[in-house]
This record gives C-alpha cells, sequence and structure tokens, in this order.
C-alpha cells in the first residue's frame, strides 16, 4: 500500500512530466514568478524553438573565444606582375599592383590601346611592350593593364585626398621621379622625371595633416623633402643626420668596406600630435614638419638591425579616441629583424643567420618613453604587419633566416600570428593556420573591405625566374583572420551605405546605419567599435601611411527599423590624428567586423 506521502510525491511527479512535456503551453506556468522568461514565450501560445548545438555554442561566444585559426584560399595563378608594390585603391575597389621595368619583362602584355611600347634605347629602337603595373580586381581576380614609362623599382607612394596615388623615387632614371595616379578604372599613369631633389631608391613616403606627403630617405640620401605640387620640382632637400649616422658599413680591412646599411626603407610614422617619428637601424628621432627641427630623441632599440636589408616590421598601433578627448597617445611596434652584420654573411658567404625574434614598443607621444620587449612565438624577417578591422595586427610573410636582398634567406615562415596589443603582455601572440607558398623578399599584401587579407608577391631573383627554389611569385592568396569564423557570421552587420555619411568633418558627430542578421539583436555599445583604416602602400615588408582609427562613440540607437541601428560617433579631431583622405570604415560587432564602406575626412 502506498503512505498518504507516497501518493502525493507520484502525484507530483506525473504532474511535472505533464507540465514540462509539449503540450504543457496550452495551460499557465505556475512557476512564471520563477521562470519569467519562459512564461512568455509560452503563454503566448508560441513552441520553444529547438536550438542545435553548433548554433548555441556560436551565440555563446564572440571573435575573441573562437578556436578557429583562419583560412588561406588561392584566388589567381598570375597576377601579371610580380607584387612588389601593392595599395589598394578607393572608390574602384581594387588594388594597384606593380613591380620594376628594369627587367623588361612580366605576364601580361601591354593591350594595344596601350601603345606604342616604351622605348628603352632610342638608339637601338629597343622597346619593352609588357606590362609593368596592373589593377587587379578584388572580386574577380581580372587583370588591367596599365604602362610604366620610369623604373619604379624599390619606391614609395600614398594616398591624397582625393584617394589617387602619388608615387615617389624608384631606380636609375625613375629615382628623382614622381608619378601620379588618378582611382578610375580607364586611368593610367603620369610621369614627372624631375619632380624630387635627391634620387629616392628605398625611401619612405608619409602623408603630412595637411595630406601633402614626406619623403624620407634612399640609398645615399641622408635627406627628406616635401613632395612639390603637381608638375612642379624641387630644387634641395634637408639633411638628416640620423640617416647618415645609422649607417652600417663593415670594415674588412686593406681598405676594404662592404657596405651593409640598415637605414633604407625607414620606418615612418604621423604622430598624433603632429610630429613626425622617424626610425633608421635602431634609432629614432620626432621630427617636427613645421619647423624642420628635431624635437626629441628616443633610447636605442637594442638587440639588432631593423631597416632594409635587415628589414623588420613596424606599425602605429590603432589609436583609441573617446568623444572630446584633447590628449591622444600612441604607441609604435618594430618587431623582427637581423644582427647588424647578418647581411654581409648572407650576400658574401651565403650564411644565414637566425632572424631577431623580439619586438620593440613605445609609447611616441610620451617624453621619457622606453622600449618594452615583447618575444615573437617565432624568428621574422622580411614580415608584414596589417592592421586588423578589429585593431589586433597580423604578422604574416617573410623568413626565419637571412635578410633582405637576392638569394639572401632561408626558412620561409609560412605560419600567420595574430598579435593582441590590449591583451596580456604574456598571451598577446597566437599563431593561425600556415600557408603553403613562401613569400619571402618583395612580398606584399592589402586588407580588403571584406575583412580578408590579400597576400601577393615574393621574387628573390633578379628577374622572372620560374625553375628556382624560390621562384618568382605570381599566385595570389586570400587570409580570413579568425573574425571569420563561420560559426561567427551571425554577429557581422550590414552597413546600409545609401544610409550613413560617407564625407565627414574633423571633430564633428556623424551616423552610419547598419542591419543585423536577426530582428531581435539589441547593440551594446560595449560590444561596437568603429574603425577608420587608411590603406597602406606595402612594399619590402614596410606598410606606409598604414593607420586604423577606432572612434568614440555618442549614441547607440537601436531597431529603429526591422533589424536596423543606428549609431551616432565623433570623427577624428585632426588631421594629425587622421590625415585628410580616404578610409575603410569597418563597425565591428563582438569582434566581428561588417563589411566597409569607403569614408572620406577632410
Amino acid at each position: 500500500m502506498y503512505t498518504p506521502f507516497a501518493v502525493m510525491l507520484k502525484v507530483l511527479y506525473i504532474f511535472s512530466l505533464f507540465f514540462f512535456s509539449g503540450y504543457a503551453n496550452i495551460f499557465s506556468n505556475p512557476f512564471h514568478k520563477l521562470f519569467p522568461d519562459r512564461v512568455s514565450t509560452f503563454e503566448n501560445g508560441l513552441k520553444p524553438k529547438k536550438i542545435s548545438k553548433l548554433e548555441s555554442e556560436s551565440k555563446a561566444i564572440s571573435a575573441d573565444k573562437t578556436d578557429y585559426n583562419g583560412n588561406w584560399e588561392l584566388v589567381t595563378d598570375n597576377s601579371g606582375v610580380s607584387a612588389m608594390h601593392v595599395i589598394l585603391l578607393p572608390k574602384i575597389n581594387k588594388v594597384l599592383m606593380y613591380d620594376a621595368t628594369v627587367w623588361r619583362i612580366s605576364k601580361i602584355q601591354l593591350p594595344p590601346e596601350k601603345m606604342p611600347c616604351h622605348l628603352v634605347n632610342p638608339e637601338k629602337n629597343e622597346r619593352d611592350c609588357w606590362a609593368h603595373s596592373v589593377l587587379f580586381d578584388i572580386e574577380t581576380s581580372q587583370l588591367k593593364a596599365l604602362k610604366l614609362e620610369t623604373d619604379t623599382w624599390c619606391s614609395s607612394g600614398g594616398l591624397t585626398v582625393d584617394g589617387n596615388l602619388v608615387s615617389t623615387g624608384g631606380y636609375g632614371g625613375g629615382a628623382n621621379t614622381a608619378r601620379y595616379l588618378t582611382s578610375c578604372d580607364t586611368c593610367d599613369w603620369k610621369e614627372y622625371p624631375t619632380a624630387l631633389a635627391d634620387p629616392r631608391w628605398y625611401s619612405t613616403q608619409v602623408t603630412l595633416p595637411n595630406g601633402t606627403f614626406i619623403v624620407v630617405g634612399g640609398r645615399g640620401a641622408f635627406s627628406y623633402e616635401y613632395i612639390p605640387p603637381e608638375g612642379q620640382s624641387n630644387k634641395k632637400s634637408i639633411f638628416l643626420p640620423l640617416l647618415r649616422d645609422t649607417l652600417d658599413n663593415l670594415d674588412l680591412g686593406r681598405k676594404n668596406v662592404f657596405r651593409i646599411e640598415n637605414n633604407l626603407y625607414p620606418f615612418v610614422h604621423l604622430s598624433p600630435d603632429g610630429n613626425i617619428f622617424i626610425f633608421s637601424n635602431n634609432r629614432s628621432i620626432l621630427l617636427d614638419p613645421n619647423t624642420n627641427k628635431v624635437v626629441h630623441e628616443f633610447p636605442v632599440l637594442h638587440g639588432g638591425s631593423r631597416n632594409y636589408p635587415a628589414s623588420a616590421m613596424s606599425v602605429i598601433l590603432p589609436i583609441k579616441l573617446h568623444v572630446g578627448t584633447k590628449v591622444i597617445n600612441a604607441d609604435v611596434l618594430i618587431c623582427g629583424g637581423a644582427k647588424w652584420d647578418a647581411f654581409y654573411y648572407a650576400e658574401a658567404k651565403k650564411q644565414f643567420m637566425p632572424a631577431l625574434q623580439d619586438c620593440g614598443r613605445i609609447k611616441i607621444t610620451k617624453k621619457n618613453a622606453v622600449w618594452k620587449t615583447e618575444r615573437m612565438p617565432s624568428p621574422r624577417v622580411m614580415g608584414d604587419m596589417a592592421i586588423l578591422p578589429t585593431g589586433d595586427v597580423l604578422m604574416v610573410n617573410g623568413a626565419k633566416t637571412g635578410t633582405s636582398a637576392w638569394h639572401d634567406a632561408e626558412d620561409p615562415n609560412l605560419i600567420p600570428v595574430l598579435y593582441k596589443p590590449k591583451g596580456p603582455r604574456d598571451q598577446r601572440f597566437k599563431e593561425l593556420a600556415a600557408s603553403t607558398i613562401p613569400r619571402m623578399y618583395h612580398s606584399s599584401y592589402a586588407v580588403l573591405p571584406d575583412g580578408k587579407v590579400l597576400i601577393a608577391g615574393s621574387n628573390t631573383n633578379d628577374g622572372y625566374v620560374y625553375n628556382v627554389k624560390y621562384p618568382t611569385e605570381l599566385r595570389v592568396e586570400k587570409f580570413s583572420p579568425p573574425y571569420l569564423d563561420p560559426s561567427l557570421a551571425w554577429l557581422r552587420l550590414e552597413i546600409i551605405v545609401q544610409s550613413s555619411d560617407k564625407v565627414i568633418s574633423y571633430g564633428k558627430s556623424f551616423s552610419v546605419q547598419v542591419k543585423s542578421k536577426e530582428m531581435s539583436t539589441v547593440l551594446n555599445m560595449h560590444d561596437i567599435r568603429l574603425s577608420m583604416y587608411a590603406p597602406p602602400f606595402t612594399t619590402h615588408g614596410i606598410s606606409m601611411n598604414q593607420r586604423l582609427l577606432i572612434l568614440g562613440l555618442v549614441n547607440v540607437d537601436n531597431n529603429v527599423g526591422n533589424g536596423i541601428h543606428t549609431i551616432v560617433a565623433e570623427a577624428p579631431p585632426s588631421g594629425s590624428v587622421a590625415p585628410p583622405g580616404y578610409y575603410l570604415f569597418y563597425v565591428v560587432n563582438k569582434g566581428v567586423p561588417s563589411i566597409a564602406m569607403w569614408i572620406q575626412i577632410k
């Protein structure tokens, strides 16, 4: 027999099974005070949604929690030219690639509309009918050949306020040249061979707060100059002792000196206070472009040499802005490189010393700043550093031994590394999925609007050579960083371009509208980050004018329409913080960036 207590337990057990079964939704929930979220579903007559394990896990994480290490895809076997120089052009969303004219060969010929061919030697009537510059369509991989007359070998470049390219320097007759390319599908190069006072071979070009340019250094050029208006020429340059004092030579005795240099392609970054940070070999300064005076000298970065041919990587780390901010700080990061004499052993003896594995980081807006060192997972020389829309830094390309120059490196570094500037010091580096294509000397990259990173180039040869260990590389890849984990796709917002401000003014508020994939999504200001990214001119492991700004948020207005949200932000305060011009604009939600739109600040 059952006792009264046992009967009561059995009744309660049967009732609980009935209540939590699929038919329970026809009854009111007696536990609604304890489970208010569930009662709203049941009382509206709605059946609970079945959520798969994958969906449940994906919605419980952000990009910071993913174990996805990225993905590589081959997008074409033929870039047309060896991608020694690369930049993403605004307005047309195409990547400009070019190499040098000195070899008189490539993998794409000039079309009939570009004739006549380039006249190389008038006396012998020698002509070059190959293209050395192309526009690469990032969606279709189609190529459009452009025509160069002067030699762009190891040159520099940057974008104007209107999103057009200004390129400077190069080899031989191209060393004093300024070139102009308008960002349009039917435009071609305009070249002015006498624009610069000094030859600029392996020099660095940077945009100033007013949108003009400074070009620094070059082989045998211990100077800098400001690029003149189109069609005009500079009469003289300005001597910069730093470049002379950081030139490395090796005394071999008997008046025999081996030229190492280690001061080419100096790292040059615009500080948010308007000064110019210039780093050469292992030393650095702040230069006031208004007075041409050195206003500060930083401590030496010990451990080795960092500039060509030692060839480290450098970025000015993302600049975080807040609404109404008056004081804006900035850090510079320099990673990798080589021992000061590594080039001698690589070039003269074909002995390849291990590349440097350390990084130096310094706050360039702080008077008494010192270098703080960190250690990468592996050594790297000739690498590239790309700032991602999230503010993280991708380290990619390069080698583990040797230096820059033809046949002077071995052991390709195939593993990209993600660096998190805001992470704990011992947890900032993460190795990602490896590539299978060595990207050695003359490699390049471009961050794309969809958040992928285009990887191209690699040519350790004097010309186009294919039957060697490291051939002239014409294959182009795209790398998807961890935030493109397919399980995070539901977090990706869509910018409604037609309803967003695309031209903004310094210090003024502006708005952008986004659409979420789910109508019920509520955006939290703490999860949203607006990024403005200046696309760099990349060559030889240096990223000229690369810059990412994280804007101050004013307001997030949720669900102004069906899954549509309005975000209000404050534009950067000045051209010192964000030089005028075009930027890729991303809306990042929980670490997942939208597809970018182009935005112009002026």
